[in-house]
């Protein structure tokens, strides 16, 4: 049958002995190489518990435990980077800032932009090839009106026409869809 042991009893075990001596030294250790203050928490716990299951060091002396302690430590260290590093997380207060920060990237936004998408492949066809050609060249590949003209083997002011004449006709396609 369980006893429960008062609280006195448990002050005096050799764990607590053990954990009220040295686990700031050991969570400090744990802050040199974990950022998140929760996971160094956890760690630290997780080094004790290693104490509480395996008391290979209730014999020794302080020293020789503190250095069993930190070469637990270095090995929960390792294997909760090895953990980070085969699955990346991000904090949940992190993601939550991002998702509310960049509507940019939310559903929405993007169905949006993928019917402005659509609707402007739409208009595009209505442009003759040339026109077609200098407008994915402008704005789809940024380049200028100089470097567009050599590509399609024509005039700079040629370009230059073509280009506004092309948005001239796309302004006024959308403004008869607005109406």
């Amino acid at each position: 049958m369980y006893q429960q042991q008062s609280k006195e009893t448990l002050d005096d075990s050799p764990v607590a002995t053990l954990y009220q001596r040295h686990a700031h030294t050991i969570l400090h250790y744990m802050h040199r190489y974990i950022v998140s203050k929760e996971d160094a928490d956890d760690l630290v716990l997780e080094v004790f518990v290693v104490a509480l299951d395996n008391q290979v060091w209730i014999d020794w002396n302080d020293e020789e435990q503190l250095a069993w302690l930190r070469r637990v430590a270095h090995h929960k260290v390792v294997d909760h980077l090895r953990r980070v590093a085969r699955r990346p997380s991000v904090g949940l207060d992190d993601a939550l800032d991002t998702l509310y920060e960049d509507e940019y990237c939310s559903p929405e936004q993007m169905a949006l932009r993928n019917e402005d998408h659509t609707r402007l492949r739409e208009h595009l066809v209505k442009l003759t090839e040339l026109q077609q050609e200098i407008v994915r060249l402008r704005f789809g590949h940024d380049l200028r009106t100089k470097e567009i003209a050599q590509i399609v083997n024509t005039s700079d002011n040629v370009v230059r026409v073509l280009l506004s004449r092309a948005l001239n006709l796309l302004r006024s396609i959308y403004k008869q869809e607005g109406d």
